[in-house]
């Protein structure tokens, strides 16, 4: 039964580690002891020992969403997020292999209410140089279609769900107003059919926080 049950399980996510760059400019985590296994062994009985670790990073590390508080000052931040934006959404990926995806690749879709995943194949170049140049992004009319629409959440492959090139944001601003939220750097979509799964990505509930990693993953509808 646990293993049936482990393998309806799909990871979506990327893993966080020490020295990491997600994005050009802003720093890596770092990870390391606050309290090692061995500076432990003094608090406790002989042969009891524990281990409590440090991370310092900023909020855009890995697989991660937004919130409206990442765009907007007066935006939900994380911890006012309701789980129901976040958690056992019905899914629909859409597999899209152009540079720009337009409201041309949604058009035709039933979104309402749904994670819609796209799909780029960027991932693969993750941990590369080559994942920071070039990447696949939404359009604005992309992005106010999917809005329209009541798509629950949008999530991408990708470096970035904009075109990082255009310093007004328009696929996160149009998105976030509507507080949808955001979760970039996903992996794996190759991995999940078109639809018939629901999607996982919750973060830590942090007040004044408009970003987070998250341990995105999808789980099969009928299992």
């Amino acid at each position: 039964m646990a293993n049936s049950t482990s393998s309806s399980l799909i990871d979506l996510s990327h893993m966080v580690e020490d020295g990491l760059i997600t994005y050009r400019g802003l720093p890596a985590p770092v990870i390391c002891d606050f309290l090692s296994r061995e500076e432990s062994r003094k608090h406790y009985a002989e042969g009891t020992e524990f281990h409590i670790g440090k991370i310092e990073m900023v909020a855009n590390t890995g697989t991660y969403v937004d919130a409206p508080f990442h765009r907007y000052a007066k935006g939900k931040d994380l911890s006012e997020l309701p789980l129901s934006s976040l958690a056992d959404l019905p899914t629909i990926v859409v597999r899209a292999k152009a540079h720009k995806i337009d409201a041309a690749h949604f058009e035709a879709l039933d979104v309402s209410g749904k994670a819609v995943l796209v799909e780029t194949g960027w991932s693969r170049h993750w941990k590369t140089d080559a994942y920071f140049e070039g990447h696949p992004f939404l359009t604005e009319d992309a992005a106010t279609l999917l809005r329209d629409l009541d798509a629950a959440l949008v999530g991408i492959d990708s470096l970035n769900i904009d075109d990082t090139r255009d310093g007004h944001r328009p696929v996160h601003s149009t998105l976030l107003a509507a507080e949808i939220p955001i979760v970039e750097h996903l992996t794996n979509l190759a991995a999940l059919p078109k639809e018939g799964c629901r999607f996982f990505a919750v973060p830590v509930k942090v007040r004044a926080f408009g970003t987070f990693p998250v341990r995105a993953f999808a789980k099969a509808e009928n299992q």
